[in-house]
């Protein structure tokens, strides 16, 4: 299968010149390697021009963030597969095969991931999407090996294959044809949560996505926005609201979306009584966002079917927070 490895890129010389070689090393061979550039300013793609001749640049006209890059980008990308490769991702031998043979075997299976862990720690699963992610009964995000911020210890426990909800946008595959048949990423997204958006979408037209832990990548994390930037914060409230509004079934949409107003207020409390005001600030802010996109996101929404992996029983606030169950397995 025709496989292309891209880059998302944005002033990230430093990380090129740390990770690209590995990718380099050890996809070259298998796939075709991309660069998409978001209107850098830096020397990043004379950087690569130079010392990296082989691989191809696309060059994309501005900035638009992860969501509008991407899909500018892959109208340019003749491919089989796609594979989205967050820049501060260094990959190990051997680690498309698994995936690729995935592909071959399960026509469909069109979006996987592979087993992510920490660069930082390479014993701990990483925050972006661990072992695979899934959404609770609200909305909320939450993956195996990683409940909220509680990263849990590789130790081979999700060395399977499994069907999940949703894979990480730091190293997601899809197949070309099924990536644009949804129309790609969600631009109003612009970043964060928009590969969750994409794979409910997927699953909607009868897809499936899976994570494949005989592969394996080490993703720095927050290398773009640290966890304690506010602006994190900000897109990850707003855009979780979206997706509730774009992609829960019907019969409980009142229910979901009153819901999250509350929770997302008590998140505000948390983080005035933890001193970090500028985080409350940034969900206020979200709120209004949201607000102003409701009526746009209504009318996105889509005949929808119940999906066996939204998981309509759990809440994985109450179970993190009030029952203290903080690895994947001990959540009922």
């Amino acid at each position: 299968m025709k496989t292309a490895i891209v880059i998302l890129n944005w002033n990230g010389q430093k990380l090129l010149e740390q990770f690209l070689p590995s990718v380099i090393n050890f996809s070259s061979q298998e796939a075709t390697i991309y660069i998409a550039d978001n209107a850098s300013t830096d020397s990043s793609i004379n950087y690569v021009k130079e010392f990296f001749p082989s691989v191809k640049i696309v060059e994309n006209a501005i900035n638009g963030g992860y969501a509008k890059g991407y899909n500018d980008a892959l109208q340019n990308i003749d491919a089989d597969i796609y594979c989205l490769l967050n820049s501060d991702v260094a990959v190990t031998q051997n680690w498309l095969t698994p995936i690729i043979d995935v592909f071959k075997n399960e026509e469909h299976t069109a979006i996987i991931q592979p087993k992510l862990l920490d660069y930082k720690d390479k014993t701990k699963f990483e925050y972006a999407g661990a072992a695979g992610g899934f959404v609770d009964l609200y909305g909320y995000p939450y993956c195996r090996g990683r409940v909220f911020n509680h990263l849990e210890t590789d130790t081979g426990q999700f060395n399977d294959e499994a069907t999940i909800f949703w894979a990480s946008g730091a190293c997601l595959f899809i197949r070309a044809n099924v990536y644009h048949q949804l129309g790609g990423l969600d631009e109003d997204y612009f970043a964060h949560q928009e590969e969750i958006d994409l794979c409910w979408r997927a699953q909607n037209r009868g897809y499936k996505v899976k994570y494949v832990g005989a592969s394996t990548v080490y993703h720095v994390g927050g290398a773009t926005l640290q966890e304690t930037n506010p602006q994190k914060t900000y897109l990850n409230f707003r855009n979780s609201l979206l997706n509730v509004v774009k992609n829960v079934p019907k019969k409980w949409f009142l229910f979901v979306v009153f819901s999250r107003l509350v929770l997302d207020g008590i998140a505000g409390v948390k983080f005035m009584l933890e001193l970090r005001p500028i985080h409350t600030w940034a969900i206020i802010k979200a709120h209004f966002s949201f607000y102003k996109n409701f009526f746009k996101f209504l009318k996105k929404r889509r005949v929808l079917q119940k999906k066996q992996n939204y998981n309509l029983h759990t809440s994985v606030v109450w179970q993190y927070f009030a029952l203290g169950r903080k690895k994947f397995e001990e959540l009922k």
